[in-house]
C-alpha cells in the first residue's frame, strides 16, 4: 500500500515536470523505477503525515562553516563539535554546517564529490558525532557542480558517470531574458571529445549547471539525499534551487517545473524520514520567495530573505515603518511549514529581497551607508547586460557602526536590538556563528582572496574564542544573545507557527503580538527603533486588565496597564501574560 501510494505521488509529479519532454508511458516507467529505487534505499519507510510541525519554540539554527573555528591539534569538524558541546547545547538545537565536501571554489559551493567529506575538515564520523547532540542541516548544492569534478571530466570525455548530467546551449541563442545573480558570462566554452560545446553557468565558469531534463540527474540527487540521511543529516538546504529549470525565452528562474521538482523532493523526503526537513534557498523578492511554500507541499522552511536588508535599514533609519510593511506583507506559514529568520549569513545582505519595500533611492542610500560602514558591493547582470547591485558584503556588527543620522555610540545596543526583534518573529530563528561574537570585517582575508564575501567569513582559532568568551569586556554579545534565547525557548507564544499580528505604533516603535497555538499565552514585543529615549503608552496595545503582565526580558511586572514605559534607545520589551 505504501509503495502504491508513493508511486502514484511520484508519477503525478513527473507528469508535470516532463509532460512536454517524455511520453506518458515513459513517465510511468520512470515513476516505477524511482519508487523501486527509494524502496530499496532505506530499510525504514514512513507514510508522510501532512500539516505536521517538526519544530517548536525550542529550535534555533546555528550556521557555521566546517572550519569557522580551528585548532592546530585537530580537524576543524572536531573543533566545531567541541565548541558546540561546551557552549551551545542550550543555545541551538540545529547546526547548519555549510558545504563540507571537496570543492574547487566558492567556499564549498562548487562541489567536486557529493559523497565525501573534505579531508581537511574531517570525515563522516565527525558529522555523526555532531548529530548526537544537534540536528544537522546540510547543503544540497543542487543547481550546479564543479568543473573540476569527475562527473564533468566524464562529460568532457563523453562517457562514464555524470557524462550526461550537465546543461549545454547554443551560444547563438538569445539568452538576454535570463535572470543572473552574477556578472560573469552565462555560457562557458568547453572542448570535448565530441567537439566545442557551451555549458550553462548561472554562477561561475567553475560551477556548471545540471540538466534536470535528464531524469538521471533527478535520480542522482535522490541518491545523495538518502545517503546524507544515513550519515546523520536531517535538514536539507536546497542551494540556489530557484534557477534549477531552464527554458530559453524565459527568465529561467522560479519556473513551474522548478516548483514541481521541489514538490517531488518534498514527497520523497517526507517518505524517507518523518523528521527530515526541506529548506529552499531562494534569494528573491518576498512575493517570489513565499511561493516556495506552495500549498504546504513544497519547502518545509523558506528563508526570510527580506528580513536582513529591511531590518538593518529600519534600525539605521530609526524608523519602524519599513519593517512594519514587511511583516504585514508576509502571509502566515501554514501548518507543516515555517519561515527561517536570519539577519546574517555566510553570504551578503541581498538587495533583490528589498524590492517592493525600499525604493531605488532608499536602496542607493542604504548602499552608500554600508560602504561608509566598511562594506563592499557585489553586482549582477540585468537583461541588458548592465551591472546592478546584488548584495552588500559586510559583517553584521560593522553594519551597525553608524546610522543614517550619524550616530556611532550605540553599536552593541543596535546589534542586540535587531537580534531581539528577529527572535520574536514568526518562524525559526537562525544565527550565523559570527553573530555570537560580534565579528568585524576581515580585511586580511579579503586582501588575500579578493572575494567580497570573505569580509564576513573570518576564521577563529579556539584560543581566540576562549579569550573572547572569558573577557568580561568582550563577551556581552554572546551571553546576552544566549540569555535572550533561553527566555524565548520557554514561551509557547514564540512557537514558529504561533499567531503573529503586526501592531501600528508609529515610526518610533516596532511591535508585534504573538499568541500561542492554544491561545493561553500572549506576548507583545515592542522595540524603540530610535537612538533617543521614548515613552511608550501601554494603552496603545490594549492589555487585558485581569491578566498579570510581565516584561520577560527585564523580569519586571507591569502593575498599571494604563501607564507608560520609558524605553532606552534600541530597547525591546516582551510583555507576557504568563
Amino acid at each position: 500500500m505504501i509503495k502504491q501510494d508513493l508511486s502514484l505521488r511520484i508519477e503525478k509529479h513527473l507528469l508535470k515536470i516532463y509532460e512536454d519532454i517524455k511520453s506518458t508511458e515513459d513517465i510511468k516507467n520512470l515513476a516505477n523505477d524511482l519508487t523501486i529505487y527509494i524502496e530499496n534505499t532505506l530499510s525504514k519507510k514512513t507514510v508522510p503525515l501532512k500539516n505536521i510541525n517538526k519544530w517548536s519554540e525550542n529550535d534555533v539554527v546555528l550556521i557555521s562553516y566546517a572550519n569557522s573555528l580551528t585548532d592546530k591539534k585537530q580537524k576543524p569538524l572536531i573543533t566545531l563539535n567541541h565548541f558546540l558541546e561546551k557552549n551551545c547545547k542550550d543555545l541551538a538545537s540545529i547546526v547548519h554546517i555549510l558545504p563540507f565536501f571537496p570543492s574547487s571554489s566558492d567556499h564549498g559551493f562548487s562541489v567536486i564529490d557529493y559523497y565525501s567529506v573534505d579531508k581537511a575538515f574531517g570525515d563522516w564520523s565527525d558529522i555523526k558525532s555532531i548529530s548526537k547532540n544537534f540536528s544537522i542541516m546540510c547543503d544540497v548544492v543542487i543547481n550546479h557542480g564543479s568543473a573540476k569534478s569527475e562527473w564533468f571530466s566524464n562529460f568532457v570525455k563523453g562517457n562514464g558517470p555524470g557524462s550526461n548530467y550537465f546543461l549545454t546551449a547554443d551560444n547563438s541563442m538569445d539568452l538576454s531574458n535570463v535572470t543572473r545573480p552574477r556578472t560573469s558570462n552565462l555560457l562557458s566554452k568547453v572542448n570535448t571529445s565530441s567537439g566545442e560545446q557551451y555549458v550553462w553557468c548561472t554562477f561561475s565558469e567553475d560551477q556548471v549547471d545540471y540538466n534536470f531534463e535528464n531524469y538521471e540527474v533527478l535520480k542522482e540527487f535522490v541518491s545523495i539525499i538518502s545517503f546524507y540521511l544515513n550519515k546523520g543529516v536531517s535538514i536539507f538546504r536546497f542551494d540556489a534551487v530557484a534557477f534549477l529549470w531552464k527554458k530559453v525565452g524565459t527568465n529561467c528562474i522560479n519556473l513551474p517545473q522548478t516548483h514541481e521538482i521541489v514538490r517531488l523532493f518534498r514527497t520523497i523526503i517526507d517518505y524517507l524520514s518523518s523528521d527530515a526537513i526541506l529548506v529552499t534557498e531562494t534569494n528573491t523578492p518576498a512575493r517570489e520567495n513565499v511561493s516556495y511554500f506552495g500549498n504546504a507541499n513544497e519547502a518545509h522552511w523558506i528563508y526570510n530573505f527580506s528580513l536582513p536588508p529591511i531590518l538593518i535599514y529600519s534600525i539605521l533609519k530609526g524608523n519602524a515603518s519599513y519593517l512594519e510593511k514587511l511583516t504585514m506583507s508576509l502571509p502566515p506559514a501554514q501548518l507543516g511549514s515555517s519561515y527561517l529568520n536570519f539577519i546574517a549569513s555566510h553570504d551578503g545582505i541581498g538587495l533583490r529581497p528589498a524590492e517592493g519595500i525600499l525604493s531605488k533611492t532608499e536602496i542607493n542610500n542604504f548602499i552608500s551607508q554600508m560602504k561608509k560602514n566598511g562594506g563592499l558591493i557585489s553586482y549582477r547582470a540585468d537583461k541588458d547586460g548592465k551591472s546592478n547591485p546584488y548584495e552588500i558584503n559586510i559583517s553584521l556588527f560593522d553594519a551597525m557602526t553608524e546610522t543614517f543620522g550619524g550616530e556611532t555610540n550605540s553599536i552593541i545596543d543596535r546589534y542586540l536590538c535587531i537580534h531581539t526583534i528577529m527572535m520574536s518573529l514568526e518562524g525559526v530563528p537562525g544565527l550565523y556563528i559570527h553573530s555570537l561574537f560580534g565579528t568585524q570585517n576581515d580585511y586580511k582575508l579579503y586582501d588575500l582572496n579578493k572575494h567580497n564575501r570573505d569580509l564576513n567569513r573570518h576564521i577563529y582559532t579556539m584560543d581566540e574564542i576562549d579569550n573572547l568568551l572569558n573577557d568580561q569586556n568582550k563577551n556581552k554579545i554572546f551571553y546576552e544573545l544566549k540569555r535572550l534565547l533561553s527566555i524565548r525557548k520557554k514561551q509557547k507564544a514564540f512557537h514558529p507557527n504561533a499567531v503573529q499580528f503586526t501592531l501600528h505604533l508609529g515610526n518610533n516603535f516596532y511591535g508585534i503580538w504573538r499568541q500561542s497555538q492554544d491561545k493561553t499565552q500572549s506576548i507583545f514585543c515592542i522595540t524603540n527603533m530610535t537612538d533617543k529615549v521614548q515613552d511608550f503608552s501601554l494603552m496603545d496595545i490594549n492589555l487585558i486588565g485581569f491578566d498579570k503582565w510581565k516584561d520577560l526580558i527585564n523580569n519586571e511586572n507591569i502593575n498599571n496597564i494604563n501607564s507608560s514605559i520609558t524605553l532606552s534607545p534600541y530597547q525591546s520589551i516582551w510583555l507576557s501574560n504568563q
